[in-house]
């Protein structure tokens, strides 16, 4: 069973959801779950709130991911990128052994469902530039702001 609350942080309305494994979702969107808060749930818009505040610099949820192996090896990189510094997707390409997948690491990160803890808005452009970002380029500043503490 798969259960969800809403929070409001300061990038928005975030949806934070658990099946039985762990964390399933972290999202700007909806979540079709049942609408209950669990203990784990809780624990994590706690860590959520203290990233937030500039407390938190890593997360120490359960997660419990869906996807292919290398969606999942394109998340377990991105979760190696050191908080505060930003990779381009050629960078996590060649970190999972796929050189020429820069395209398939943007379709990874647009299949992740767990933002900010799987720390998709660290990945730019290979010239710098702020791309790609489902939750929107302004919640992607935001975030990369906070970790440099500028917001």
């Amino acid at each position: 069973m798969k259960n969800v609350w809403y929070y409001n942080f300061p990038i928005g309305r975030l949806a934070v959801a658990c099946d039985e494994l762990g964390i399933t979702d972290v999202t700007t969107g909806t979540v079709e779950a049942e609408e209950k808060k669990t203990e784990l749930i809780e624990k994590t818009a706690k860590q959520l709130e203290e990233y937030f505040c500039g407390k938190r610099r890593e997360f120490d949820v359960p997660l419990s991911v869906f996807g292919t192996d290398f969606q999942k090896s394109v998340w377990n990189a991105l979760m190696r990128i050191p908080y505060g510094k930003t990779c381009s997707y050629k960078d996590i390409a060649v970190m999972v052994g796929n050189p020429n997948a820069s395209r398939a690491v943007g379709m990874a990160n647009n299949r992740n469902k767990i933002i900010i803890i799987i720390p998709c808005h660290r990945v730019i452009g290979a010239d710098g530039a702020l791309v790609g970002y489902g939750g929107g380029l302004d919640i992607k500043k935001k975030l990369l702001d906070i970790e440099k503490g500028l917001f």
